[in-house]
């Protein structure tokens, strides 16, 4: 079907139009409370922070095209918010208050960059408590009467918050901690004299009173905060007439003289309203006690003399002035009284005047004895003084001008006259060894005068001695040295002790005593210390002497001073050897030592020197002076060194070795030493091998040391067995035959100990010991007596034991053997030979000791 052309046309037109319409884009209305949509009845709390993301607008394009945000303000106000124009986050860029500006007008718009939509929003601004109170109409100043009734009510303040709601209200009260006369109402300010008090305007003119306004509190930035404010409320008293007039200056007291003149003013007396803010005017008036003599100014208070002093009857006069206030009205107010007191004085022309016994005098004198009692009355001086005026011109003090605190004197205050009495205050300063004579001034002098007369009298003690005082020595302790050698009666020493008192108590008497005394005396007089005439000194034996010295005077008053006496030390002893002949046993590489003493007392008289004077041969040893040391030479390393150089191969020396002290003159001694020489290894050797090493050159010497100890066996075995015989044909009782089998112990050992000696010799290597094992034997052991000995093998015969060679210095070897049994013990088990060297040697001199046996065919 063919359209019409002008239907199809229009048909098309259509179309186009409905291709080319857009539509506007809206915002989302989600409500009140909503952080989002179109900030409808949006609100925002004052304090909220600036930077805060506050609201986000929301909208939407119905051809879902993209949007964008935009707020603007009126030219005329702050702009408070940006906005994000993608997102639509609006964020606070300024403070708010709600004070000053409660809501904020702005345009928000959206848009689809075709169309635009704007719409007018109002914010409101909430309230949040950042205002503190403020008191209006300050400062606050008050004038109250002083007899404003209690409870009146006096001032009120008032102060303003301008937040709402609880942070803008205000209640009040007052910041004084402590009680005041004042009280205020919380709520409505209302300041009031508090119940039961009184303003007083002659104790306080005025009152600071401290008020606090203070808010509900309320939030702010997230926290409860209460704000105040003070302000303070002077309240000045304001002074009424309730107050009696006041005289100033009281008592009163006024003096006439005796020349004064008529109508000439005595003194004048002050009074004053009560009340000081609006005082009334006062005046004055004599009411009693002046009988004519004496009149008042009523306006000056002033009061004059009307009569001559001299025609006056009485001495004191007692007036009673009164003063009246005039109030402004012109009648009489309030009154008050006072007494005036004046004295009719007498001129003052007459100083204080001393007395003696005789008339005026102004000097006294008195002897007396030193140190008096404390207290005692100088009843020597017989002093009086006079002051000839009347009353207050007549009194007048008394006192000593001088060495203070020694004497006092009574009375110290004189009314006309008064005997003068002197008291001992300090006996001890009262010293005739410090003071001959002691010289005061007797001092009088006026007191309430303007002249202050005085005048004065010497006063002079002569003071006389007493035994008073100890004989003191001038050191409490005296040190003398004297040699020992000093004969009897030397001087040591004089002592000195002074006794300030003078005459026959001023002399010193010496006396010693002391157990160190017996050896000295003393000079009573002098005080020269010596030594008995028998007195032999000796300071080896008592190097110090202490005692005592006594100085005494005449009534035994004494003191001590202690004596040492030390003796000097003279060289007078030879310094001594132990022995005039001493033995000493030197092992190679190690020294020997011998020893003086010198018995003096001191150095260098007890220090010993040593030196060797002979020795053959020389050049062997050497000498430490100082320490007595002996060393062989350092060239001298072993013994067969020795053998080459000893005298008669012996390793043994004689040597004179000299001790010389240091004193002066010096004195020596000499002694003779025998030095035997060995060597460590022979030290450490058995006494066995040590023997047989002795003897390897001379077995000869060997065989006789062994026939000697067989001889002494087989000798002690006879008298044994033949003791025992006898022991058995004595005894009465018959033994039955019986035969009992007992197990043999096990043999104990003999010991046999060979010793070879020189004479005086204890040196280790000289000694050696030989043990050999014998077992013994019990074959009846009822018996009760112990069983003969084993015979030991025989001994070689007497002959063949060495000969005796005199040794050099008078030393002679000799041989000794003794048996010594031991007690029944398991054979211990056979020890091997130290060394190799030692078994050799043993079995090289026994195999010599069998072959000369069995030559010579002794058994």
């Amino acid at each position: 079907m063919r359209l019409d052309p002008q239907v199809a046309l229009a048909l098309g037109l259509l179309r186009l139009c409905l291709a080319q319409v857009n539509f506007a884009p809206h915002f989302f209305d989600n409500g009140v409370g909503s952080t989002n949509g179109n900030m409808a009845l949006f609100s925002l709390p004052e304090d909220t922070p600036v930077g805060s993301h506050v609201y986000t607008l929301n909208g939407t394009d119905p051809e879902g095209h993209p949007v964008s945000y935009h707020i603007s303000f009126d030219p005329s106000s702050r702009s408070v918010f940006s906005i994000d124009p993608n997102f639509g986050n609006i964020t606070l860029v300024e403070e708010l208050d709600r004070e000053r500006e409660d809501e904020i007008e702005a345009i928000i718009s959206i848009s689809d960059s075709l169309n635009l939509v704007a719409e007018k929003v109002v914010i409101l601004v909430t309230d949040a408590n950042d205002e503190a109170p403020s008191f209006i109409q300050e400062p606050y100043i008050v004038q109250v009467p002083e007899d404003t009734p209690p409870g009146s009510s006096i001032f009120k303040v008032h102060a303003l918050d301008k937040d709402t709601g609880s942070g803008g209200s205000v209640t009040y009260f007052l910041q004084n901690t402590q009680p005041t006369k004042f009280t205020m109402d919380r709520h409505n300010g209302v300041l009031r004299l508090r119940s039961g008090t009184t303003l007083d305007y002659e104790k306080a003119r005025a009152h600071f009173v401290t008020v606090v306004a203070k808010d509900g509190g309320g939030r702010l930035r997230g926290a409860d905060v209460v704000f105040s404010a003070t302000t303070t409320v002077t309240v000045n008293v304001e002074d009424v007439q309730d107050m009696a007039p006041l005289f100033v200056g009281t008592p009163y007291y006024g003096y006439v003289y005796e020349d004064t003149i008529p109508g000439s003013e005595v003194l004048t007396v002050v009074a004053m309203d009560g009340d000081r803010g609006k005082p009334n005017h006062i005046l004055y008036s004599l009411m009693s006690g002046s009988d004519g003599a004496f009149e008042i100014n009523e306006t000056s208070g002033a009061i004059f003399i009307t009569q001559n002093p001299a025609q006056l009857q009485r001495e004191v006069y007692e007036l009673h002035v009164q003063v009246t206030e005039v109030s402004s009205a012109g009648s009489p107010a309030a009154q008050a009284m006072a007494p005036v007191t004046i004295r009719i004085v007498d001129l003052n022309n007459h100083p204080p005047t001393f007395y003696g016994e005789s008339g005026p005098q102004n000097r006294f004198e008195l002897s007396m004895y030193e140190h008096p009692p404390q207290g005692e009355i100088l009843r020597g001086l017989k002093i009086t003084v006079n002051d000839s005026d009347q009353g207050a011109n007549a009194k007048f003090n008394l006192q000593l001008v001088g060495p203070g605190g020694i004497f006092r004197v009574v009375p110290q205050t004189v009314l006309n006259e008064a005997q003068v009495t002197i008291i001992v205050e300090n006996s001890a300063a009262i010293d005739f060894e410090k003071f001959k004579v002691l010289t005061f001034k007797l001092l009088a002098m006026e007191v309430n005068t303007p002249e202050k007369f005085s005048s004065t009298a010497d006063v002079v003690i002569q003071l006389l001695d007493t035994n008073d005082n100890v004989p003191k020595f001038t050191s409490h302790y005296y040190i003398a040295r004297i040699p020992e050698n000093a004969p009897g009666g030397s001087n040591v020493l004089a002592v000195t002790a002074v006794d300030p008192d003078t005459g026959p108590w001023g002399k010193v008497k010496y006396s010693i005593y002391g157990s160190g005394a017996d050896l000295f005396l003393i000079h009573p007089s002098t005080g020269i210390v010596y030594t008995q005439p028998w007195a032999s000194l000796d300071a080896e034996a008592t190097a110090r002497y202490n005692f005592y010295v006594k100085a005494e005077d005449m009534e035994g008053r004494h003191s001590l001073a202690e004596v040492f006496v030390i003796l000097l030390d003279v060289n007078d002893h030879y310094p001594q050897f132990a022995k005039s002949i001493q033995e000493k046993t030197m092992v190679l590489g190690t020294p020997v030592k011998i020893e003086a003493t010198d018995q003096d007392a001191e150095e260098p008289n007890n220090l010993v020197d040593y030196s060797i004077t002979r020795a053959e041969p020389a050049n062997v040893f050497h000498i430490n002076a100082h320490t007595g040391e002996i060393w062989l030479k350092n060239s001298i390393h072993s013994l067969e060194a020795l053998h080459n150089i000893t005298p008669n191969g012996d390793y043994t020396w004689s040597l004179e070795v000299q001790a010389k002290d240091r004193g002066s003159p010096s004195f020596s001694t000499t002694a003779l030493l025998k030095i035997d020489i060995t060597d460590t290894e022979m030290l450490s050797q058995s006494p066995m091998d040590a023997f047989l090493m002795q003897t390897k050159h001379n077995p000869m010497k060997a065989v006789g040391v062994l026939a000697g100890i067989m001889t002494g066996i087989v000798a002690i075995t006879v008298l044994v067995s033949t003791a025992t015989f006898w022991h058995h044909r004595k005894s009465n009782k018959v033994l039955p035959v019986r035969r009992v089998l007992r197990k043999r112990p096990s043999p104990a050992p003999r010991t046999v100990r060979i010793e070879w000696l020189k004479f005086n010799r204890t040196k280790p290597a000289a000694k050696f010991v030989l043990q050999e094992d014998f077992p013994i034997e019990n074959c009846n052991n009822s018996l009760g007596s112990p069983p003969p000995p084993r015979v030991p093998a025989p001994p070689p015969p007497p002959g063949m034991a060495p000969s005796t060679v005199a040794a050099p210095w008078g030393a002679v070897p000799t041989v000794s053997g003794s048996l010594t049994p031991r007690q029944p013990q398991r054979s211990p088990k056979p020890k091997a030979l130290g060394n190799p060297t030692q078994s050799a040697l043993v079995s090289e001199l026994r195999q010599k000791f069998e072959n000369n046996v069995a030559s010579k065919a002794y058994f």
